[in-house]
C-alpha cells in the first residue's frame, strides 16, 4: 500500500517532466558555458571567449550598444570590464530548450563594485551546439525598471 501511494505521489513528476534526460545532460553543459563565460569576463581571458562564443555572436548591452561579430563583442566586453570594475556573477535561472540545437538560458546578473554596491541585471543567452560544444551565440543584458 505504501508503495501504491508514494507511486501515486510521483507519478505526476515522472510522467510530466519537462527535461528530458538528454536535456538534462545539456543543461550541465550549459551551465559550465556560463560559469565559464563569467570567469572569462572576469579574468579578461580572450582566448577562452573566443573559444566560447560564436563567430557571428551579437551582443545587446544595457545601455543600449549593439555588438555585432566576436570581435566587436570581445573589445567591448574588455572595455566594459575596464570601465565598470567589480565582481561579476551570473546565476542560471532557466534554460527553455527550443531543439536539441538551440537554447535560451535566463540568468540574474549582478555587478559587485570595489565598493560593494550592486547591480542588479538580468541577462539571456541565446546558445548553440556547434562542433561538439554548446556556444554562446546571442546576449542581451537588461536593467530592470522596478515597474
Amino acid at each position: 500500500m505504501k508503495t501504491l501511494i508514494l507511486f501515486l505521489l510521483l507519478l505526476p513528476t515522472l510522467a510530466f517532466s519537462q527535461i528530458k534526460p538528454d536535456e538534462r545532460e545539456a543543461g550541465v553543459k550549459i551551465h559550465t558555458l556560463i560559469e565559464q563565460y563569467s570567469q572569462a569576463r572576469e579574468t579578461r581571458d580572450t582566448v577562452l571567449l573566443k573559444k566560447i562564443l560564436t563567430e557571428d555572436v551579437d551582443q545587446l548591452v544595457s545601455n543600449g550598444e549593439w555588438r555585432n561579430g566576436l570581435r566587436a563583442a570581445v573589445d567591448g566586453m574588455l572595455r566594459s570590464s575596464t570601465a565598470n570594475p567589480g565582481i561579476r556573477k551570473l546565476n542560471v535561472d532557466k534554460i527553455k530548450f527550443l531543439s536539441d540545437e538551440i537554447a535560451l538560458v535566463d540568468c540574474k546578473y549582478i555587478i559587485t563594485d570595489p565598493s560593494g554596491t550592486e547591480r542588479n541585471l538580468w541577462s539571456s543567452f541565446t546558445v548553440i551546439f556547434q562542433k561538439k560544444s554548446w556556444k554562446i551565440s546571442a546576449i542581451r543584458n537588461m536593467n530592470p525598471t522596478g515597474d
